[in-house]
């Protein structure tokens, strides 16, 4: 069975889709067969971000309809394989039908990753429905911090016993100056466990636009790869 973990921020603009994929990319290159699943229904963008071929035209709101084989659906990437979002809502899009279609992928991959959209309902309820363990994405202001524990309390109340914390877009220079929240306030604020730390980089920035296939050598690069080592439980150091 995969590990099935929901990526989730409470707000927009914190970076996650990007962390999502660059730890997919990471996994992958690990050695887990690894499926993101993108949650944001109308928003989604993580085609765009890995790369996606350009041959899909299905979604997994067809897999729910059962208008395409849930296997057909899946669309390479320059890493994990990719599951797209539907474009509207539909009211057939229930936890369960969600549940039942996850299920059908667990037994072909190490890990699922959900992409979670911004707020804590539709999509982000609809993904925590099917994970086993959660990730708040924050960045270390005052805003995500307070919004990504008010995420993770609800992860909590819908009966993920495991919730973690990956700081985004940490700038050193930035918190030594006190514009930003330090390590330990975030996590203090958040009460979650830290699991990475991933440094402003601007590169990663550019690939948001551009595709992540352009991320080869950076300090984001580098950070998702020590995140998806410690998913496996092998102690690496948090920041470098």
């Amino acid at each position: 069975m995969a590990k099935k973990i929901i990526l989730a921020s409470g707000k927009g603009g914190v970076g996650k889709s990007s962390l999502t994929a660059g730890l997919a990319i990471s996994l992958c290159e690990i050695g887990f067969n690894t499926l993101v699943i993108d949650f944001d229904i109308g928003m989604g963008c993580l085609d765009l971000i890995l790369a996606a071929d350009d041959t899909g035209i299905f979604n997994w709101g067809d897999v729910i309809n059962e208008t395409c084989e849930p296997m057909t659906a899946l669309r390479s990437t320059i890493g994990p394989k990719l599951l797209v979002a539907p474009t509207f809502f539909d009211d057939s899009y229930t936890a369960e039908a969600v549940k039942k279609m996850v299920s059908f992928y667990d037994k072909h991959f190490d890990y699922i990753l959900f992409d979670a959209p911004a707020g804590v309902s539709g999509g982000f309820k609809l993904a925590a429905e099917c994970a086993d363990e959660g990730i708040i994405v924050s960045t270390p202001d005052e805003v995500c911090v307070r919004v990504g524990q008010y995420a993770g309390d609800i992860l909590y109340s819908m009966g993920l016993e495991s919730v973690k914390l990956i700081i985004n877009r940490f700038n050193k220079k930035l918190t030594t100056q006190g514009h930003y929240l330090n390590i330990d306030e975030v996590i203090d604020a958040t009460v979650l466990q830290l699991v990475g730390v991933v440094p402003e980089d601007r590169k990663l920035s550019y690939c948001s636009v551009t595709g992540m296939q352009t991320l080869t050598k950076s300090p984001a690069k580098s950070a998702f790869y020590r995140i998806a080592k410690r998913l496996e439980g092998i102690n690496v150091n948090l920041v470098i």
